[in-house]
């Protein structure tokens, strides 16, 4: 009876491992069933304009350029990156900050999400952000250092990896985790996600390499990716750094406290792009 209750637990604890090693992505990557969108910065008030980019290994990315207001100063342009779930038709909110900010926006989904072609990958949301900066820099004419990165979640380990790669005006990484190995081994402590993890959004690793002013934000409340991954990627940054301390879930933090997240944000900027 023991030995049959051991090997029952093995099976169990064997197949658990298969099941986080060759299944990853649909645990990581979830674009839902229904990938179409039934809003638009129209629906806020924000003029726009269609995007579809092409990426190095040949997907078509869909998304919107949202210009300045032309009424104010033009600060600069941010490069958005969504969280791992939904697609930009979810983020609107955060395009009217944008423009109330005085920026323009460069928002896509994420190759496999909303209509943009292919499968997502870690891999693949780095060719996706390499094709924004090429159309912020080279289509539009931003220059590098008037470009802000700004990434939500899962987005922040992508925006990291860009802003390594290359020199913009700034960098925010709002709720965003460390690695996405901490994460899990932080979910599943009795299994080995260390060595079983495939995809990684090593966000923590990059920060010393990038030398760019950081914003770290993240709530105490945060539901879904714990306080200490935000605390520790603001101590691995380099300075000039700002930490900005929200309140609410990981989902609803930036509705809660709405007014004062956007001061704090609009403080950073005046800073990081004077």
């Amino acid at each position: 009876m023991l030995w049959s209750a051991i090997q029952i637990f093995l099976l169990v604890y064997l197949g658990l491992m298969a099941l986080i090693y060759f299944r990853q992505s649909s645990l990581v990557f979830l674009p839902g069933i229904d990938r179409s969108f039934r809003a638009t910065p129209a629906d806020i008030g924000l003029p726009f304009a269609p995007l579809e980019l092409g990426t190095a290994d040949g997907e078509t990315l869909d998304g919107w350029f949202v210009p300045a207001d032309t009424k104010q100063d033009v600060r600069g342009l941010v490069i958005f990156f969504p969280g791992n779930a939904g697609n930009i038709g979810h983020r609107l909110d955060y395009l009217r900050m944008f423009h109330d900010l005085g920026l323009a926006t460069l928002i896509v989904d994420y190759r496999g999400y909303g209509r943009s072609s292919g499968a997502p990958s870690e891999d693949g949301t780095y060719l996706d952000a390499a094709a924004l900066w090429r159309h912020a820099t080279q289509v539009l004419g931003f220059p590098a250092d008037r470009i802000v990165l700004f990434g939500e979640s899962l987005g922040g380990g992508v925006a990291a990896q860009l802003a390594a790669a290359n020199r913009p005006g700034a960098l925010v990484l709002a709720s965003t985790f460390t690695s996405v190995p901490d994460m899990g081994a932080e979910l599943y402590p009795f299994l080995p996600i260390r060595l079983l993890a495939r995809i990684r959004y090593e966000t923590l690793a990059r920060l010393p390499q990038i030398t760019c002013p950081v914003l770290v934000v993240h709530s105490r409340s945060d539901d879904i990716i714990p306080f200490h991954h935000g605390w520790h990627l603001f101590e691995a940054a380099r300075a000039p750094k700002q930490f900005l301390e929200i309140e609410g879930g990981h989902n609803d933090g930036f509705v809660f406290g709405k007014n004062n997240w956007i001061k704090q944000l609009d403080r950073f900027l005046q800073l990081a792009l004077p």
